[in-house]
């Protein structure tokens, strides 16, 4: 197709949205008006244009509305089990496992990343922090270390593959056009492979600042956490006491907090084996993208209405809709700004297009970002090595914004566009990509973004944490990509 004004102003537009995440700013208004603009020139029309930036986020909001459903009713049944003091009788027990500060170490990143894939890190750090960061720096943990394994674990290792939830994957997925599925498992093993250098290289960095388990001489490196701690469970403890005044005995709410205490783990472990049972070519279909979404969010959804039920009663016909909107409040403050995005990178992809611009089902179909990839298809290196670090590159520079999913329609588009003639899947581009933006914007090496909660939650200085954090990760993610390059 032959490159039209339109083009030129996507492509500018495009620059001018990476521009502005080196800056370390939002990208939701030049997307929107770089939409419009867009539509306006192509269409020939400023009414054709402001339908088209409404469109666009439409068909962006229906594409990604299920992500929104999951991470409502996850969140959702961790509030429920918080109300029946679930979460906390989880974590208890783990506590005890702690004998030393090495062991603390690999006990910290064993359940941060579990629970993070299930709940994200953003719920579930506070609550790990809270109950079990404590217990390791009594250990012999320093606080730095414990913070470093908290927020690789967590917001860098399970978050970049989101391998349950599977919100990332799908994001990238279909800016590239390709299976969610595939996408997910590569991901979920390059996250592995980059957790495990950078914790590895942590590990080395601190062993020698491991002390022997000794309370007193630890007491003071944990002040500030169990004054945190403190006023926390105060809370906690002053919430809970009010809303079993009306619902349920003290009694009942400990029997039933144990109850879920061990039925939601084990859920969740039956649903992960069953996952990978039907990854792993056995009897059942498999559970592809939506489809493992979907499943996740039927058991969280009657885990919820078991949980609501057991603390409320009578009262779960309302008291459920509370923990509902939480959700979804939750849900949209952490997703909101990705539909706008994903609105215009939707706009480059023919698949979308013709949709967002209301243009006739047999006229030809506008693909800005793949027609301009094409058409300097004679100038960019045709070589996967360079390709493969240039999308990791990207997807670190759109991490820099502080949020790490607002990249991933940008990553995912380019990497469906750049992949032909480098000898590498897009697949695999679509999951470096993913990354770079989750790593860098999750929450591991920039101080702007939620890694500020890891580091008030374990009392360390935000920009120290940032600054320890820096070499190990960047080297996993590098030698990661070199990884993927190599097996795939």
């Amino acid at each position: 197709m032959e490159l039209t004004f339109a083009h030129w102003l996507y492509a500018f537009v495009t620059l001018a949205v990476i521009t502005t995440m080196l800056f370390r700013k939002g990208v939701v208004l030049p997307t929107l008006l770089g939409t419009m603009l867009v539509a306006w020139v192509y269409t020939g029309s400023m009414v054709g244009g402001l339908k088209a930036v409404f469109n666009a986020n439409l068909v962006a909001a229906k594409e990604l509305f299920s992500i929104f459903l999951i991470i409502t009713f996850m969140v959702a049944l961790l509030k429920s089990l918080k109300d029946l003091g679930s979460d906390q009788k989880m974590i208890a027990p783990i506590q005890k496992i702690m004998v030393n500060g090495h062991v603390a170490y690999l006990v910290l990143i064993g359940i941060t990343f579990v629970v993070s894939l299930f709940f994200w890190p953003t719920p579930a750090i506070p609550l790990i922090c809270a109950l079990l960061v404590p217990a390791a720096i009594r250990a012999g943990l320093p606080a730095m270390g414990a913070a470093m394994a908290v927020a690789m674990a967590g917001q860098g290792m399970a978050l970049s593959s989101d391998y349950i939830m599977q919100v990332a994957p799908m994001l990238s997925a279909k800016a590239a056009g390709v299976s969610t599925d595939i996408v997910a498992t590569k991901a979920f093993v390059l996250s592995l492979f980059t957790g495990t250098t950078a914790l590895s290289i942590t590990y080395l960095l601190i062993r020698k600042e491991i002390k022997k388990p000794n309370e007193a001489e630890n007491r003071n490196l944990s002040d500030s956490v169990s004054a945190y701690n403190m006023q926390l469970d105060l809370e906690t403890a002053s919430q809970v006491s009010a809303a079993t005044e009306k619902y349920i005995s003290d009694k009942e709410l400990n029997m039933w907090g144990k109850v879920f205490a061990a039925l939601v783990p084990l859920s969740m472990l039956g649903v992960m084996l069953y996952m990978f049972s039907t990854k792993l070519g056995g009897t059942s279909v498999a559970l592809e993208g939506g489809d493992g979404a979907a499943f996740v969010g039927g058991v969280a959804i009657v885990l919820l209405v078991l949980a609501s039920t057991a603390f409320a009663r009578m009262h779960a016909l309302d008291k459920i809709s509370d923990y509902i909107t939480e959700g979804f409040v939750f849900a949209f403050r952490a997703m909101g700004p990705v539909i706008p995005i994903a609105g215009f990178f939707f706009l480059g992809s023919g698949d979308f297009a013709v949709g967002i611009l209301s243009l006739a089902e047999d006229v030809a179909k506008p693909a800005f970002l793949f027609d301009l990839v094409q058409a300097a298809q004679s100038t960019i290196p045709q070589n996967g090595f360079l390709t493969a670090f240039g999308i990791l590159i990207i997807g670190i520079i759109t991490g820099l914004d502080g949020s790490g999913f607002s990249g991933l329609p940008l990553t995912g588009a380019l990497s469906g566009a750049l992949h032909t003639g480098t000898g590498i899947d897009p697949t695999t581009l679509a999951a470096i990509g993913q990354m770079g933006a989750i790593w860098t914007g999750g929450g591991t090496i920039i101080a702007w973004s939620s890694l500020v909660a890891v580091a008030g939650f374990c009392g360390v200085p935000i920009l120290e944490l940032a600054r320890k954090n820096f070499f190990p990760v960047l080297t996993g993610l590098f030698l990661a990509t070199f990884l993927a390059i190599l097996i795939w």
